[in-house]
């Protein structure tokens, strides 16, 4: 039992549940409403592959992270470290390997491969990414934030991509497809600048262990105060979005699911900026990352008034 709790700790498995959760949400809640009749036969069999597929994929990311970074981890979270502890580098490396390939797997079975051939190498991509962010992309300036936001938004773009093809994207083909697109990048981009803001204040709140290891993270590079400046003008541009969508939605009566973005995503938004203003202490950098968690899950959660409105 050990070694099984360990091991889920490991993957991260509160984190893959809520990667599940947005494309399920995605799936359900906005692909299902716009698309209706015209869905595929065997469009929920390949979403649920494609679901497992990320998932694996995002699992074996968390182990390779944790496998190169265990002389980091000895001095940033000493009481939460796994690999080289209770599970071995030699079944670390292993599992990464198989849950990769895996995924890859999965994904050319869940996609038809000479229409979605270039999902399936995105997907490799991923993987390869996924690993160069772990051995040399997250030790350098910027680089390694906006990767992880990246993948992150594709959680969600490989869903709305695996329905259409690109042309299809850039056309108009069904009545549904313009909003399908809005939607799409809409919540791509929530999750791209809620990422670019947590993976900030994860580099402050690591930057002991960073600098001691030769990493070059915005915090080590230009100081903290920099750090939060940086972190402010993304919550204020995020913050400009969602007010404008607000006034957009507003005219079509969308009146709960107005009252629930300004309740549960805009004034957290204005708290978090509040207390990254009065942020010192690692500590405190590491409570507004998980508030900044909590704020992109509520954002997420959101798309469930669009199963009742579309």
């Amino acid at each position: 039992m050990k070694l099984i709790a360990a091991f889920l700790k490991m993957i991260r498995l509160p984190n893959l549940f809520f990667m599940a959760l947005t494309q399920v949400l995605f799936q359900v809640c906005i692909f299902y409403p716009l698309y209706g009749d015209d869905i595929h036969a065997l469009d929920t069999r390949n979403f649920i592959l494609l679901v497992i597929a990320s998932l694996f994929i995002a699992a074996a990311g968390y182990i390779i992270n944790d496998y190169f970074d265990i002389n980091i981890d000895e001095v940033n979270k000493p009481d939460r470290m796994i690999v080289d502890r209770v599970i071995s580098r030699r079944w670390a490396i292993a599992w990464h390997f198989m849950l990769s390939a895996s995924g890859i797997l999965l994904t050319a079975l869940a996609l038809p491969i000479f229409q979605k051939w270039y999902l399936i190498l995105a997907n490799i991509f991923c993987v390869l990414l996924l690993w160069f962010y772990s051995t040399t992309f997250k030790r350098k300036l910027l680089i390694g934030n906006i990767i992880i936001s990246l993948l992150t938004s594709w959680t969600i773009l490989i869903i709305f991509f695996s329905k259409l093809s690109i042309h299809d994207a850039l056309g108009e083909h069904h009545a549904g497809q313009a909003k399908f697109f809005r939607f799409a990048f809409l919540y791509a981009g929530f999750a791209f600048i809620i990422s670019l803001i947590r993976e900030a204040l994860k580099d402050v709140e690591d930057r002991e262990g960073d600098a001691r290891y030769g990493c070059r993270t915005m915090p080590i590079v230009w100081g903290v105060n920099v750090t939060k400046v940086y972190t402010a003008i993304w919550l204020i541009i995020l913050l400009g979005i969602l007010a404008i969508i607000q006034v957009y939605i507003l005219q079509f009566r969308w009146w709960w699911a107005v009252v629930y973005c300004v309740i549960a995503i805009i004034v957290p938004l204005l708290l978090l900026a509040r207390k990254l203003l009065q942020a010192r202490s690692t500590r405190d950098f590491m409570l507004l990352s998980r508030y900044t968690k909590m704020v992109m899950f509520t954002g997420i959660l959101s798309m469930v008034f669009f199963y009742f409105y579309l």
